[in-house]
């Protein structure tokens, strides 16, 4: 059972707190320096869509919002909705130029504006990706994917490392190492049962 399933219908734990989601942009500085993990320049929001024109003009105004944000940074916006019938709004820094504050930001507007609709339940999770490059090789690509994810309903923070061979299998001896490595620097979910995967990620 994935993260979508256990946690739509349930209620709701712990509202989106902003400081605890924009951890991740000073975090990553112990993820470069000390373990060698590095932001791809890509994030995204996933939430339950609504099928009502006034959802809608909430996504485009949102989108509005995050070009508006991400306009000196160079930060693409785009969406697309996955097999579950879940909404993805995905963040891109230019190639070469990763973030992850600006991604933080822009996110962070899309949850606000969310919230602001009325539409707070319907947030599930944030995921920014980065990836393990040992001998600090910043500009390479094709490392370990390495997923961080923050669960709106929950307030917390946790990894989730799938592992090589897409047979929606995952890394959990890795995950309990990140853990251990960065739990000083981000809200880490305590309860390891809610590390729950989330397969088919599109960044």
């Amino acid at each position: 059972m994935g993260l979508r399933q256990i946690l739509f219908g349930r209620p709701e734990v712990k509202g989106p707190a902003p400081d605890r989601l924009f951890a991740i942009s000073t975090a990553y500085v112990a993820l470069e320096g000390e373990h060698q993990i590095y932001p791809t320049g890509a994030a995204a929001i996933v939430f339950q869509a609504l099928a009502t024109s006034e959802f809608e003009s909430t996504l485009r105004e949102m989108e509005e919002v995050v070009k508006a944000t991400g306009g000196e940074s160079g930060t693409s916006v785009s969406t697309q909705d996955d097999s579950y019938g879940y909404r993805w709004m995905i963040l891109r820094n230019p190639p070469g130029s990763p973030s992850c504050e600006d991604l933080a930001v822009g996110i962070n507007a899309v949850a606000g504006s969310i919230e602001t609709a009325g539409h707070g339940e319907r947030l599930l999770c944030a995921v920014f990706a980065f990836e393990h490059r040992p001998g600090g090789t910043e500009q390479a690509q094709g490392g370990e994917r390495i997923y961080f994810i923050y669960n709106y309903k929950r307030g917390f923070w946790y990894p989730f490392v799938p592992a090589p061979g897409g047979q929606q299998e995952r890394s959990t001896e890795r995950e309990l190492q990140i853990k251990a490595q960065m739990e000083r620097e981000l809200p880490i979910e305590p309860e390891l049962e809610r590390w729950f995967p989330l397969w088919g990620i599109p960044i």
